[in-house]
C-alpha cells in the first residue's frame, strides 16, 4: 500500500523549454497530481535538467509547494549525489521525457530494489512513440505503469478518506 510514510514522489524536468514538449493535458494531470500530493503530505522532489540553458521549474509547480529541487546534466537522477538515499522504498514518477530522463532514472531507480510507479498521463516526449516505447521497456523491467487517477484513488482506498472531498475536487 502507498502512503506518505513509504512513498517518495519524483517529478523530473518540469521544465520552461521542456514543458511545451507536453500537452495540455500532461501538463494540467501533472499539476493536478502534485497537488493532490501535496495535500496529502508525501514527500515530493523535484530535478531540473541543466537549468541553465533549459530554464527553471515552471511557476505553477513552484506555486504548490517550496519543493526539495535537485539540478542535474546527467540522464538519470541518481546520478545526483545522495539522491539515493532521500527516496523511500515506493518511488512514483511523473516527468519529462519519457524516454530519456524518466526511463533511465526508473531503471536505475529499480536496481536499487526500490518499486517504481510510472505515472504515464503525466510524463510526454517529442514523439509519442518514445514516449510508448520507453513506458513499454519500463513495464517490461519491472516498473508499474499507472496514470494519476488510479493512483489517487488507491491511496485513498475509500470516500472515508478525510482528503477525499479536496482531491475529488481537484481531479474534476
Amino acid at each position: 500500500m502507498l502512503n506518505k510514510d513509504n512513498t517518495s514522489i519524483l517529478a523530473i524536468d518540469f521544465q520552461e523549454k521542456l514543458i511545451k514538449i507536453a500537452s495540455e493535458e500532461v501538463k494540467n494531470n501533472a499539476l493536478k497530481c502534485l497537488k493532490a500530493f501535496n495535500i496529502l503530505n508525501f514527500d515530493t522532489i523535484l530535478t531540473r535538467q541543466y537549468p541553465e540553458g533549459l530554464g527553471d521549474t515552471i511557476s505553477e509547480i513552484k506555486g504548490i509547494s517550496d519543493f526539495k529541487t535537485f539540478d542535474k546534466t546527467s540522464f538519470s537522477v541518481l546520478e545526483i549525489n545522495d539522491l539515493v538515499y532521500k527516496l523511500k522504498n515506493n518511488v512514483v514518477i511523473l516527468g519529462i521525457e519519457t524516454h530519456i530522463c524518466v526511463l533511465q532514472s526508473a531503471l536505475d531507480i529499480l536496481k536499487t530494489k526500490r518499486n517504481v510507479f510510472v505515472i504515464q498521463d503525466c510524463c510526454a516526449s517529442r514523439k509519442d512513440y518514445n514516449h510508448l516505447c520507453a513506458l513499454e521497456i519500463m513495464k517490461d523491467k519491472g516498473c508499474s505503469i499507472t496514470t494519476f487517477e488510479i493512483l489517487l484513488f488507491e491511496i485513498l482506498k475509500s470516500s472515508k478518506h478525510p482528503n477525499f472531498k479536496e482531491i475529488q475536487g481537484i481531479i474534476k
